[in-house]
């Protein structure tokens, strides 16, 4: 028997509404942040794990197995010299962006202040910077906390990735965690953060050349 034929049945809400449905299979703790995570593209487990804090090892293979299941991601071996498994979306898996753009649109109430406790990740802010920013390209983001690149108004898979880009970016932005939240929080706009000198412009495309002469 396969791997996945031995899972255990998913629970369902037995609701004949598409919610219902949508929320049987993405419904669970974590599974939402881990398809944040893989919107990066391939990632190992280790990796996985390592960007998600306070998700125990049983629960991230077990919502990995279920979201395999489901066909929202898959799971295969990188070849040699890697020779790793990694786990990617699916084109239905990918299709929950705009559900996480929707979610995190409506969760900029809760944000708040950072507490104490509060994990960070700097591509934690690939997505808030993608619905801020106004206009196509490649845009290298610079935190203290780590570079990521993302990929600003096209329809591209992955949406984003760790560490700098590997073509020359149409902008790049150097900002700190603070006016990150901000504008993640819907209290600053991309505009007022660059005409406030919170965030340094550079790059000689068209998206970085719209930031600077806003």
């Amino acid at each position: 028997m396969s791997r996945l034929r031995r899972m255990s049945p998913r629970r369902s809400y037995d609701q004949y509404c598409s919610a219902a449905r949508a929320l049987d299979l993405v419904g669970d703790r974590w599974t939402l942040l881990i398809v944040r995570e893989l919107l990066a593209g391939a990632r190992r487990y280790t990796e996985l794990h390592a960007d998600l804090p306070g998700v125990s090892t049983d629960v991230l293979a077990s919502r990995l197995k279920d979201m395999e299941r489901d066909g929202l991601a898959s799971r295969h071996r990188l070849p040699p010299p890697r020779a790793a498994y990694v786990y990617e979306l699916t084109e239905r898996g990918r299709e929950l962006l705009p559900v996480l753009q929707a979610l995190g649109r409506w969760g900029q109430a809760e944000l708040g202040e950072r507490r104490p406790t509060d994990a960070v990740r700097a591509h934690w802010f690939a997505l808030p910077l993608l619905r801020a920013l106004e206009g196509e390209g490649l845009v290298e983001v610079h935190l203290e906390e780590g570079v990521f690149h993302l990929y600003a108004g096209a329809e591209e898979d992955p949406v984003y990735r760790e560490g700098p880009a590997i073509v020359e970016p149409d902008a790049r932005l150097v900002l700190d965690v603070e006016t990150s939240a901000a504008v993640a929080r819907g209290e600053l706009s991309m505009p007022d953060a660059v005409r406030a000198g919170r965030i340094e412009v550079t790059g000689d495309g068209t998206l970085a050349k719209a930031l600077r002469e806003v």
